[in-house]
């Protein structure tokens, strides 16, 4: 059965009837995790075997594991500092900011990796300009800060066998259609040719389009596939979001993403799930494309990294208490 366009949330930390039943239809093409599904890195090793056994070619399984305040999972797992810590390290010493991103984002994806969890939605993109959405989310203000810290972040992810997802274009921070295009947009432009992936903000930009980006052909066909020139996978944000209720229901906001140019429609909440699939009764269109260019590689299993943890190998070791003592120095 070909992966449909559609990326749900599950309800719990095991495979129910209803689950294997909406893990089967047509219009879905992968999950996303939450910490409603963990209890243990055992269990979840579990869980994410049974998504990959429901179908074939096997579903595409993505987390958000950005570290502080945004990590799904945590008991058995590195504990990440919030990104904005790494630009507050660069303002005094950008060489251990860089080699800091590296190791966040190699850390990050080689445990998500390690447990079958394909893609962790990384790095956010966006600008730290007062948004309160994103706020330590974000690498920094500065968009080459942004942009410098963020390669460093994606080539950790790439040599641990991760795709890479920057989010949210086009950014939350801007309002004018000036500031958008000369602070905003500056990270995606520059690094649009080493993302495999984007997630697209549910933020109306009134001098581009009356609707959200992830609903304008405007922002994603036009600036994104012709002016920028990128190439990779879009994916929605969550579609049952507040901000996302501009559009009809559930079937017409996954619909309007579609048409505007996005891959893959994220729906998380499990009632929200329930709704749409009970209401589709067709394929939406074949996804296979986007969902195995994003299957991950790990370059360990789980068993091999709880060993190096275990025998406290010495790189592994440091880049795991170099991140957690950024967390005890900063976030306690």
């Amino acid at each position: 059965m070909k992966p449909g366009p559609i990326l749900i949330g599950l309800s719990g930390t095991e495979l129910d009837d209803k689950s294997h039943k909406y893990l089967r239809h047509p219009a879905v093409g992968g999950v996303v995790l939450f910490t409603r599904n963990f209890e243990s890195p055992g269990q979840l090793e579990r869980l994410v075997g049974n998504i990959r056994a429901a179908r074939e070619p096997r579903l595409l399984i993505c987390i958000d594991q950005e570290g502080g305040r945004v990590q799904r999972l945590k008991d058995g797992f590195t504990h990440l500092p919030p990104l904005g810590i790494l630009g507050n390290i660069h303002d005094s010493d950008p060489l251990k900011a860089l080699d800091m991103a590296y190791r966040h984002g190699r850390v990050m994806a080689t445990e998500m990796l390690a447990c079958g969890i394909d893609l962790s939605f990384a790095p956010v993109l966006d600008l730290d300009r007062g948004s309160r959405v994103i706020g330590d989310r974000a690498l920094s203000g500065n968009p080459d800060v942004v942009t410098e810290l963020g390669r460093a972040y994606l080539a950790g992810m790439h040599d641990s066998g991760m795709k890479t997802t920057g989010k949210h274009f086009p950014g939350h921070a801007g309002v004018a259609l000036e500031e958008i295009e000369s602070l905003d947009l500056v990270p995606f432009r520059a690094l649009a040719s080493e993302l495999d992936a984007l997630m697209v903000a549910h933020v109306v930009y009134p001098q581009v389009d009356e609707h959200p980006a992830g609903y304008s052909r405007t922002w994603l066909r036009e600036i994104l596939r012709k002016t920028i020139g990128y190439r990779g996978v879009i994916f929605s944000d969550d579609i049952g979001m507040h901000a996302a209720k501009s559009v009809g229901g559930l079937r017409a906001r996954t619909l309007c993403c579609l048409e505007a140019g996005c891959d893959l429609v994220l729906v998380c909440l499990p009632e929200d799930v329930a709704s749409l699939l009970d209401e589709l009764d067709a394929p939406i269109g074949d996804a296979t494309d986007a969902v195995t260019r994003l299957y991950g590689h790990p370059t360990v299993n789980r068993e091999e990294l709880a060993i190096v943890k275990q025998e406290g190998i010495r790189e592994w070791a440091h880049w795991q208490q170099s991140l957690e003592k950024l967390v005890d120095q900063f976030c306690s």
